[in-house]
């Protein structure tokens, strides 16, 4: 394992924590914006439907994955710019 890639272990945990801030803040608006609750439900929320469940966890999960997905990448980028090594 390379320095580079040693080295970027730190960065891309703080990214993950980073992205996984920013993509809850994204949900919550893009949940808002659909004209829901201001509070997506919870899979034990007796009060909600299955259908409002299942489409929250949906959305929700593509939001985390394309923020995170994004970060990364982004991350890796600017590695690969300060140091001319990829770090994956």
């Amino acid at each position: 394992m390379t320095a580079v890639k040693i080295a970027y272990k730190p960065v891309g945990l703080v990214l993950g924590a980073i992205s996984g801030l920013l993509a809850g803040l994204v949900f919550k608006q893009t949940w808002k914006m659909l004209g829901h609750d201001e509070n997506a439900p919870d899979a034990t929320d007796e009060d909600r439907t299955w259908r409002e469940v299942l489409i929250a966890a949906v959305v929700q999960g593509a939001i985390f994955a394309g923020v995170k997905a994004a970060v990364d990448r982004a991350g890796a980028t600017a590695t690969r710019r300060l140091t001319g090594e990829w770090p994956g």
